[in-house]
Parts: C-alpha cells; structure tokens; sequence
C-alpha cells in the first residue's frame, strides 16, 4: 500500500492545497495532524509539497485502515478529476495495482482484464470476493468467490435445461454445468495424439471436479463465519483461483 500512496500523492499535486486537506480528511485522516500548515501568500507558508510529506509522515497511524484510506481517497479524486483516471491507473498497474470503478485491486489477486472472458453472471461477485479479500473480509471473500461459480452454474443451468440447480450439491452443479458447455470435449480440437488427449482429459476433469469439492468443503466450514472458527489466508486466495478457474471452463466465451 506504500507504493500505491507513491503515485496517488503524485497525482494529488494536481489539486489546490486547501482540496488535498479536504479530500486526505474525507478518506478518514485526522486533518488536526495539518492544522499547523497553511498556505499563505508570499513566503513563510507551505507548499503543496510540504503538505503532502506531512500526510506521508503520518500515514502509519492509520494502520489497517490504510486500505479503506487509499480507495476512499482514489473515488475522491476521479469523482473531482475524472481525467486522472487514465495516467492513475497507468502508473497503478506498473506497480501490480489496477483501478475498476475507482477502486484499488491487486492484479496477482485478480486481472480485471479477464472479465471480458468470463461469464457475465459471475463478474459482481469475482469482484466483491476480490475486495473483500483485500480488505481483510476473509469469509466474505470466499462467499462471494463462491457465489460467483454459482451464478455462472444458474446460467448454464438455465441455457442447456438442465434443471432446478437447487437440487444438486455445489459440486454436482459445477460437474453438470462443465459437461454441459462441452470444454473438456473441445480438446480434441488440440488434434493430439489419442495416447496423450486421454489422459489428459481425464486429469483436467478430475481436477475441475476438485476445485469444486474444496470450494464447497470451504463453504461449508469457513464462510461467512465472522470470527467464529479459524480461517486460513492462502485457503481463501486459492480459492478465488479455483473459482475464476471454474468460470472460465463454464464460460461460452474465449
């Protein structure tokens, strides 16, 4: 999150020294930590720069909400400005960050670039399991990752007839579902050998069939739980993975 804050304070050079203030207080600084700096004509007062190295100096005392921080902060700018949308999210995305709807997202947690072959369905949810995620919402995080694949299962449901999806275990609903699209099937358009095509396909199967399995054991043991029992971090990350993986081969499109 400090390099984030790199660009951002770059980028907040391009407002006023009295809107900085104002917009650094609305994302939740404490604006008394400034009151000493004032802009004044002539010499003697401070500088767009001087603020900005005073917000930098404090910064640290926001611990945990420095993420709330920076996106509050991000909305606030391109609410004013929207033309900084572009070079911000250009800087952003040298750095492995991304801008969606003025919102900061890690790319190694998710490229917003893929939505665009993914099922439609499934985009608010892989989203929200993505912040939620990088807000410290662990079991909402896997929630939501959840909710994704079923709503690309609903989908698919619906366009093939293949049912009431309410009658299957998450599970089953991603096996059918993944059948029904014919993904697997498609390999052989790989034109490989028959020696290799077999198991191949039968090792993709089998691991599609386990992503979907520990995502529903997850569910079922870790989501949405509120501090309840105990949840593993790299189980949650990996779980966005599985069910993005598990969109994507439920996907008409790509």
């Amino acid at each position: 999150m400090n390099r984030v804050w790199g660009v951002v304070s770059t980028h907040l050079k391009d407002f006023t020294f009295a809107e900085i203030k104002e917009l650094v207080a609305l994302a939740g600084f404490d604006r008394t930590l400034l009151s000493h700096l004032e802009q004044k004509q002539g010499s003697g007062g401070a500088s767009k720069g001087n603020l900005i190295t005073e917000i930098d100096k404090n910064l640290n005392r926001l611990k945990d909400e420095k993420k709330h921080f920076f996106n509050i902060l991000v909305e606030e700018m391109l609410s004013r400005k929207p033309n900084l949308e572009e070079d911000l999210n250009n800087n952003l995305t040298r750095l492995g960050w991304q801008l969606y709807n003025a919102k900061v997202i890690p790319i190694e947690l998710f490229d917003i670039s893929n939505l665009e072959e993914l099922n439609e369905k499934s985009h608010e949810d892989l989203l929200k399991a993505v912040q939620r995620f990088r807000d410290g919402d662990l079991s909402g995080a896997l929630a939501s990752a959840c909710s994704a694949v079923d709503s690309a299962t609903y989908d698919i449901y619906r366009r093939y007839n293949l049912g009431n999806p309410d009658d299957a275990s998450f599970q089953e609903k991603c096996n059918k579902s993944i059948q029904a699209v014919g993904i697997v099937d498609k390999l052989s358009e790989l034109n490989w050998e028959e020696k290799d095509i077999r198991p191949f396909k039968k090792n993709l199967e089998g691991s599609l069939n386990q992503y979907a399995f520990v995502l529903q054991k997850l569910r079922a043991k870790m989501s949405d739980v509120h501090g309840t029992k105990p949840i593993l971090k790299p189980l949650v990350f990996d779980s966005i993975k599985y069910a993005e993986m598990l969109v994507r081969m439920m996907s008409t499109k790509g």
